[in-house]
């Protein structure tokens, strides 16, 4: 049986119905004394546009995100969950803060009286992170939350009237209450849109809109939610164009302010960055950004009224009008010949614009991005004293969490890749080999001597899992240790101050783009491959003469050694392949991991207690087992006492569960360091078994079943199932993955 089908005038007919209610339900159209109303209700309509930025970053909230450097706030605004995750900004928090901490000093001193400009290396995303901010407040517009107006004038028709001329008694057969906001089209003779979308509360007075706004804030209980008249809404007024307007009509009514309120029609406006309207992106030009056109200059003005035929009216545009009580982006500012953008300086300091016939109030949020070279050659120049005390400069590195970096290239190969598999780990590798490229020689002598040995030690690669897992070298006492991560986040800080900052230079996301398309377009694999991936990095490796972090010279340490890393990348891949085919194995259970593990930690607890541990065997109380201890020690190879290992541990422990109260202690994630050894040792004891059951699996895969006997093609192909089945391998990309491990560990 088949559904029946649609008719189309049927369908149209439905959205025509939807689009209706909806017109209604989000009051599109509202007269003046409805606004009022509304007005009544939340203090929302008083925002200014960094108010309402800043409750857009509210209403989606934001979550306490742990690092081993410490928590940091992340704001949901930037995971975009309207768009499901796409094109979200990953990492930047810190970033995020400072802008979200600029947003509320504007708040708190009246206006946004700066430009915040975001400044670092090409690539890091500083434009993701503004467009995220525009989406948001395209989405938050469009509820009820988001709501914004301004006002259209409407003139009626001729046959409204009884003289029909100008508007000297021309209306008055109409009740000062009505409106003339809800008159269809056929009853209108001119319409007059505000295109700056002045706020509709600058029709009341100053002197009298004080009061209104005290009641409203009182009575809608703002004050104690922290809020802040702006000095837009306090003393803002009417743009030229419409306070003639208003001018005329009160003249023609002889001063009757409630008839000139009739010919206003508050409309509902919506974000929108296609069409400029509350979120504009300037890119760099050589232009005033805003324009000024009369309006009678190329249209007819037999529409409008009598009364303001003789009245010069003019319309503006640029994108400093579109982008009114919203948001402006000026995107690679210092590329701009610094005469072009000079006007800023009264313009963000003021609120202002100036044009030949009038001066422009306006309510904005100014953001801006600039790379490193431009901002440092502007500071150069005489004018940056001028500009200096109108920019809040936020610097936007690259990410130097390589788990990060990660998840921004698994984004960029499901997108190239197509159709293509995509071998695991491919993203990995790449961010590895990227980040490790941005990581800068710890400056020792910054710390405490304790400090500044272990800090002195740090390898690029020790320095990269540090700042990504907390994992601190295995050669580090467990006091070592302690000391070290107490540092971490001085460690993350430490070149804050200095122009060439960590993750100031180094392989850009967008270079590494480059790296994954070619890579998901290579010939020599039928699918998305790492060995593609670290081919095309090595690539990249010899264009010395276009990439600048290619130029610098090996440090001591193995820093900037970018060849080097390439054969890092690749051994940490082959770890994890390593681990992967263990597993796959089967010779062990993770099980067995956790229960002693969890064991261990157990008796652990009891001994630090000086208490005794129930025996379930025995069924008596008996003191710590010493011997299962010192075993499990053994395993770990701890060094140093024992006794503070085990402090260490329970402390550990006992932070994690602070941050995670409720749920029950996940030592693997806690422990990932103690686990590794684990299984290390166990396969150490077991390598002959390993090794030959790798290379079975390579002979399965490459000669078929010809050379192994029935047991061992059974082994090799549970091994290849569960390769497949649990960590998302094809046949193919598990057979060049154990290909590549066996020539590399397990070669006979």
């Amino acid at each position: 049986m088949t559904d029946k089908p649609v008719d189309p005038g049927d369908a149209l007919r439905a959205v025509g119905d939807a689009i209706r209610e909806d017109f209604v339900k989000n009051k599109r159209v509202l007269s003046f004394a409805e606004y009022l109303d509304l007005c009544g209700q939340s203090y929302r309509q008083l925002r200014s546009a960094p108010q309402y930025i800043k409750d857009c970053f509210d209403y989606f909230g934001a979550d306490e995100i742990a690092f081993p450097r410490g928590t940091v706030r992340r704001f949901r605004l930037f995971d975009c969950p309207w768009a499901d995750g796409r094109d979200r900004l990953v990492g930047q928090e810190e970033v995020q803060n400072r802008v979200y901490r600029a947003l509320k000093n504007f708040v708190n001193e009246g206006a946004a009286n700066k430009l915040v400009l975001l400044h670092g290396p090409n690539g890091s995303a500083k434009t993701t992170l503004i467009r995220c901010i525009g989406r948001a407040m395209q989405h938050y517009s469009t509820l009820d939350e988001g709501a914004l107006y301004r006002i259209n004038w409407i003139f009626p028709a001729q046959k409204l009237s009884k003289s029909g001329i100008g508007f000297g008694g021309g209306y008055d057969d109409v009740n000062a209450r009505d409106t003339f906001a809800y008159l269809p089209d056929d009853m209108i003779d001119a319409k007059v849109v505000d295109e700056l979308r002045d706020h509709p509360l600058f029709l009341i007075p100053p002197a009298r809109r004080r009061d209104l706004l005290e009641s409203i804030v009182e009575r809608t209980g703002a004050r104690d939610a922290g809020f802040v008249l702006s000095d837009y809404i306090q003393y803002g007024q009417l743009s030229a164009k419409n306070k003639a307007i208003y001018e005329a009509l009160l003249a023609s009514y002889q001063g009757d302010y409630l008839k000139v309120l009739r010919h206003v029609q508050v409309e509902r406006f919506y974000i929108q960055h296609r069409y400029r309207c509350g979120y504009v992106t300037v890119e760099p030009q050589l232009a005033v950004d805003a324009t000024e056109r009369q309006v009678t200059a190329d249209r007819s003005i037999a529409a409008l009224p009598a009364a303001l035929q003789t009245v010069a009216l003019f319309e503006y545009g640029g994108e400093l009008v579109g982008a009114n009580r919203g948001l402006i982006e000026y995107s690679d500012l210092l590329k701009r010949p610094i005469e072009a953008y000079k006007y800023l300086l009264t313009t963000v300091e003021r609120s202002t614009v100036s044009l030949q016939t009038a001066t422009l109030y306006l309510d904005l949020v100014y953001l801006g991005t600039s790379n490193e070279i431009h901002l440092n050659a502007f500071k150069e120049l005489p004018e940056f004293q001028s500009f200096k005390g109108r920019l809040d400069l936020i610097r936007v590195p690259y990410l130097l969490d390589y788990t990060q970096e990660e998840q921004i290239y698994a984004q960029k190969l499901r997108e190239a890749a197509s159709d293509r598999h995509v071998q695991p780990h491919c993203a990995y590798v790449a961010a590895l080999w990227a980040v490790l490229t941005r990581m800068r020689k710890p400056l020792a002598e910054r710390y405490p001597k304790q400090v500044a040995d272990l800090v002195a030690r740090l390898t690029p690669l020790q320095k990269a899992e540090l700042y990504a897992t907390g994992a601190v070298p295995d050669d580090y006492t467990v006091d070592q240790a302690k000391l070290l991560r107490a540092h971490l986040s001085d460690l993350w800080h430490e070149s804050d101050a200095y122009p060439s900052y960590e993750g100031r230079t180094g392989a850009s996301p967008r270079e590494m783009q480059t790296v994954l398309f070619n890579a998901a377009n290579s010939s020599t694999f039928d699918y998305v491959s790492v060995e593609a991936v670290l081919a095309e990095i090595e690539e990249l490796t010899r264009q010395v003469s276009v990439y600048e972090f290619l130029k610098q010279e090996p440090l001591p340490g193995g820093y900037h050694d970018h060849a080097q890393f390439i054969e890092i990348a690749r051994r940490k891949w082959l770890d994890r392949v390593d681990e992967e085919v263990r597993a796959a194995l089967n010779l062990v259970e993770e099980g067995e991991y956790q229960r002693l593990f969890a064991k261990y930690v157990t008796h652990v607890t009891y001994w630090t207690r000086n208490e005794k541990v129930f025996n379930e065997a025995t069924g008596r109380s008996e003191d710590p087992d010493e011997e299962l201890m010192r075993e499990v020690e053994r395993t770990l190879e701890v060094t140093g006492p024992a006794d503070e290992f085990r402090k260490d541990l329970i402390a550990r422990i006992g932070a994690w569960s602070l941050d995670h109260r409720g749920q029950k202690a996940d030592y693997e994630h806690i422990f990932p360091k103690e686990f590794r050894k684990l299984r290390d040792a166990y396969f150490r004891q077991r390598r002959e078994i390993v090794g030959r059951a790798v290379r079975n699996v390579v002979a399965y895969l490459t000669d078929g079943d010809r050379v192994l006997d029935d047991e061992a093609k059974a082994a090799a192909r549970d091994t290849i199932d569960a390769l497949v089945r649990r960590f998302g391998y094809i046949e193919a990309s598990a057979r060049d993955a154990v290909r590549a491990l066996a020539k590399a560990r397990y070669a006979e």
